[in-house]
């Protein structure tokens, strides 16, 4: 594990600091793999009170079975359908900025799974699966049923699928040894081969110099795993990411500010995200406020942390400072909730030059 992680994200070597063979490996380097759920999300309009009699908590995420599913999807309106997922939603937000990305996630060989397939490499995200047979009904992809309240705020009823399933055979070695981080979905800490998985691959990460980051993903992952997360805090991990309540919640704070001084003395690089009052990034020099990209109108937040995450990676990869990547992770946010969809539709990289973060 690297010993100060803010510098090792912060300052990546230069073809002057390396043997020429490995500034030469360096150019092929993926900037980012991402390892989570693959999911198509079925998007449509909902009211207070359908949230209400669905028991579904607003702006939350639900794991429900198949039957439930079904009952959810029976009471939602017009659907629109498009390739999600936590993690890859970052891998193809990473893509979209000029970076190179992978990502790792199970599949079904049925209508579903063909489509997220098709959707994530014809962005130009690295996916190698191999889809697991499918039986209607019984063994099918992941897909994640979001409800989009009139204030621009998503449930989502989650059924996982095959995604469940997710283990070692799902990991792709070149992949692994061939980054300079990898970003953990915190949702995948609620499958036990996941858990497994992702240990052997944070074991891979550092055989081979790469950064270790989590996103903890909800405050129900914290719930559940708070003792776990906080252990690959002291010995894993060198990026964190959380929203402001999901950060007071793994930490045990009544108040941000305390959050934030716990996390410092962790000594881990964190972002931690607060909705339109932007992010602050914790350095080993300090916690650093960074304001939110302004945007004309919130039509959906769905996909709002996985693009900042996207942007953020994709910045520090490629020699930002902390807090450029965080503003670049901002505009990426930005872009995503201006629109339906978790994944952007606006030319990430022309934003980001628009915003000064490149020439």
């Amino acid at each position: 594990m690297p010993s100060d992680p803010g510098s090792e994200l912060n300052s990546p070597s230069t073809a002057d600091d390396v043997p020429a063979d490995a500034a030469a490996s360096r150019t092929t380097r993926l900037d980012v793999v991402c390892v989570g759920n693959a999911l198509v999300d079925v998007l449509a309009s909902a009211t207070d009170e359908l949230l209400t009699e669905l028991d579904l908590v607003k702006g939350t995420m639900a794991l429900v079975d198949h039957v439930r599913a079904a009952a959810i999807y029976d009471r939602m309106g017009a659907t629109t359908e498009a390739s999600g997922g936590s993690a890859a939603n970052t891998a193809a937000g990473v893509a979209a900025l000029g970076g190179r990305a992978a990502f790792l996630g199970r599949v079904a060989d049925d209508g579903l799974g063909r489509a997220f397939t098709h959707d994530i490499r014809s962005i130009g995200v690295a996916f190698d699966p191999t889809p697991t047979p499918a039986v209607p009904g019984e063994v099918v992809s992941g897909h994640c049923l979001v409800l989009v309240t009139e204030d621009a705020e998503r449930t989502m009823a989650t059924h996982l699928g095959v995604a469940s399933e997710f283990g070692a055979v799902d990991l792709h070695d070149g992949h692994l040894a061939s980054t300079q981080v990898i970003y953990l979905e915190g949702y995948l800490w609620e499958q036990p081969t996941a858990k497994v998985a992702m240990r052997d691959a944070i074991e891979v990460a550092h055989r081979n110099d790469a950064s270790v980051a989590l996103t903890v993903s909800d405050p129900f992952c914290v719930q559940h795993h708070r003792a776990e997360f906080l252990e690959l805090l002291d010995s894993d991990l060198e990026l964190l990411f959380a929203n402001e309540e999901e950060a007071m919640m793994l930490f045990g704070t009544s108040s941000f500010d305390a959050a934030v001084d716990a996390v410092a003395e962790t000594g881990v690089l964190a972002v931690l995200t607060r909705g339109a009052h932007g992010s602050v990034v914790v350095t080993a020099s300090g916690p650093v406020e960074v304001p939110a990209a302004p945007v004309g109108q919130v039509v959906d937040t769905t996909g709002a942390g996985d693009l900042f995450a996207a942007g953020f990676l994709y910045g520090i990869t490629n020699g930002l400072r902390p807090e450029d990547a965080a503003r670049l992770g901002g505009v990426c946010a930005a872009e995503v909730i201006s629109h339906v969809g978790a994944r952007p539709r606006g030319d990430l990289r022309a934003l980001a030059v628009e915003a000064g973060l490149f020439g």
